[in-house]
């Protein structure tokens, strides 16, 4: 469907890509990885046709519809969730206008066996194909189906889509780039800004998606989920793998040193070589030795050393200035846009030294009160900060607040001041910027460049609170972790948004959950949170809270607790069911085999046609057999494991 041919992409002096090729066939689902900058978005958007490779050939299959979801997305909001949603249709107007236009021409032709009249056939099928597969279905029922499926309630489709967060209008581009039903899909990070819920509900979409799709990720558990073979971008080459993530990063690894060690024995086997022609090289007794080496080392096919990117990012927040005890008091807080209530009445005390994470899903509040307590929002309550506080912030869509005229340089050195001037090219150099890359505009830099480079920016002000929203976005499994262990480290006062578990683990001591309006606040780590609500992972706490919102009246903290223990007994029915119904299965299939044995051994019934057709039977019971009783050894392995942790 979509092949790359020897494709080099250049900026001045510097080859992103080197001679890299690939291809995508039906049934592909690649996951495209590597490091910041590697070169993954600008080989997507090529593919996409929005970027035209230095040298080298993108070769399309015709008449392919791509779906391209980038990485920053850029709204209108001039419409509702269903008109910008329906806008995806366009395509179909403008196919049934075409086809009308081929139609009259096809009536009119007359030389039946020109060329031209054979193109002009080929079009109208080509269009009427892609007619019929687009009006499968009423368009409504197919956005309304679409939406509903993707979480939004039907009162949300006539809401303008500026009142929606990230998170939900990314939802909206996903249900466009769906309802198109395109045979090949491009997706850029399309888990940032997506709660849990939203995540599994793209892993199952993708997992029956029978089209092409390309996947640019940095959350290992989506990739594992989703895909079946892993592309690897490092210093301007690719190395393909028909396997997902994790078993790739074993093959990777295998092969790396399989590599190092075929270089080295061919290394000393060059020394050797070289060593005995030197020794004999004017010895006439040896001189048909001599030559010989010499032509075995002229033939030799050399083994290139692969070269690996083992540059790390690595930087410490400057110390945190003196502040007093009490950093944030917030009493009766509330926030509302025209009629929709984000919350009301919020009421909580940060304290110096604390590290919260904000969690829920999204559009429940989390951003919203962080930029409440940055102060770049008006709010109904009281909400004031202690003394001496300084607050750095980082917005989820900070990579995007940078000036993209300007160097990476020109970026840190308009905003610092004093001594700090003198450091600012180590700074950079901390973070992965170093030599002529500082003198690298903003708008070349790929999305995780773009939030290096912001969080260098938060290193030129000592703050002694940081509010950090989804930080991690766009930065690769190695930047996180090393943004994490700073977090860390960090003296002064931390609150971050994050739908992410690994991150937060070890980092937060202190979790405010934001549902239905209101939020509650649980001293301790994520995993002691969890504990707490007796679930086992965020995407079971989001089920939990969708199940409390629509509860009639205000959830509490006994509420929430009850729909713990309903959810827990809920999954205890599912397995037991599951079992119970195996085993129902099992001894019918097998007192349907002992009939079948019965006939088959009673030589008064016996002819060869029979026989055949009741031993065609009973392998098929066999199979069905054998399948029911794997799936009985797993579900009764699920339940056992399922009561010793529930009791």
């Amino acid at each position: 469907m979509v092949s790359l041919e020897d494709i080099w992409v250049s900026y001045g002096g510097f080859d992103l890509l080197k001679g890299v090729g690939f291809m995508l066939q039906e049934g592909d689902r690649a996951g495209l990885v590597g490091r910041n900058g590697s070169g993954k978005t600008t080989l997507i958007k090529m593919i996409a046709g929005e970027v035209v490779p230095t040298k080298g050939r993108v070769n399309m299959q015709g008449g392919i519809k791509i779906g391209y979801l980038p990485q920053h997305l850029t709204y209108s909001d001039t419409t509702s969730v269903f008109e910008e949603t329906r806008m995806c249709f366009s395509e179909l107007l403008e196919l049934q206008r075409e086809q009308k236009i081929l139609e009259e021409r096809v009536s009119t032709a007359t030389e039946y066996e020109s060329q031209q009249y054979f193109d002009l056939l080929d079009r109208l099928h080509v269009v009427s194909e892609r007619i019929a597969m687009l009006e499968s279905e009423n368009t409504e029922e197919q956005i309304e189906k679409t939406l509903t499926g993707l979480g939004f309630k039907r009162s949300d489709f006539s809401r303008a889509t500026s009142e929606f967060s990230g998170g939900w209008r990314m939802r909206i581009e996903l249900a466009k780039i769906l309802l198109i039903k395109p045979q090949v899909m491009l997706l850029d990070e399309p888990t940032n800004h997506l709660d849990m819920p939203s995540i599994q509900w793209l892993e199952e979409m993708l997992k029956e998606y029978r089209g092409a799709l390309l996947l640019v990720s940095h959350d290992r558990m989506f990739l594992d989920n989703v895909t079946n073979r892993t592309i690897e971008i490092t210093l301007g080459k690719i190395y393909d793998y028909k396997v997902p993530y994790t078993k790739y990063l074993g093959l990777s690894e295998e092969r790396r040193i399989t590599n190092r060690a075929a270089w080295e024995n061919q290394q000393k086997l060059i020394k050797d070589t070289e060593d005995f022609i030197e020794r004999f090289r004017y010895k006439a007794t040896k001189a048909v030795q001599v030559q010989s080496r010499i032509k075995q080392l002229e033939k030799l096919e050399r083994v290139e050393l692969e070269e690996t990117d083992s540059r790390v990012m690595h930087f410490r927040f400057q110390p945190a200035p003196h502040s007093g005890n009490i950093i944030i008091e917030a009493k009766e807080v509330s926030k509302t846009y025209d009629t929709l209530t984000v919350f009301r009445d919020v009421t909580f005390t940060v304290e110096k030294g604390e590290k919260i994470a904000f969690v829920g899903r999204n559009g429940e509040g989390k951003t919203t009160m962080s930029r409440i307590i940055t102060g770049e929002l008006e709010f109904d309550g009281f909400l004031k900060h202690g003394a001496h506080v300084r607050t750095g912030y980082f917005a989820q869509n900070q990579h995007l607040l940078l000036n993209e005229s300007k160097t990476i340089y020109q970026t840190l050195d308009d905003v610092a001041v004093g001594d700090i001037r003198t450091r600012i090219k180590a700074i950079l150099g901390s973070f992965l910027f170093g030599g002529e890359d500082i003198d690298k505009k903003v708008s070349v830099l790929s999305g995780g460049e773009k939030s290096r480079l912001a969080l260098a920016q938060m290193l030129l002000t000592p703050y002694n609170l940081l509010v950090l929203d989804e930080p991690t976005n766009h930065l690769d499994m190695l930047s996180r972790e090393i943004l994490k262990k700073a977090l860390q480290q960090f003296d002064g006062t931390l609150i971050i948004v994050s739908h992410d578990r690994y991150f937060l683990e070890g980092l937060a001591t202190r979790v405010i959950e934001f549902t239905g309006g209101k939020i509650y606040d649980y001293p301790g780590t994520i995993t002691e949170f969890l504990d707490h609500k007796r679930i086992e992972n965020l995407q079971t706490l989001n089920r939990i809270q969708q199940q409390a919102k629509s509860a009639p009246k205000e959830v509490t903290d006994t509420k929430a607790d009850y729909l713990g223990k309903k959810e827990t007994e809920r999954l205890r029915r599912k397995l037991t069911n599951a079992v119970d119904r195996l085993e129902k299965e099992i001894a019918e299939l097998e007192n349907e085999m002992q009939l079948v044995e019965k006939k088959l051994a009673d030589p008064a019934i016996y002819n060869e046609t029979l026989h055949n057709e009741l031993l065609r039977k009973y392998n098929e019971l066999k199979t069905r057999n054998d399948k029911a009783l794997e799936e009985w050894e797993k579900a009764t392995e699920e339940l056992e494991e399922f009561r010793k942790r529930n009791g």
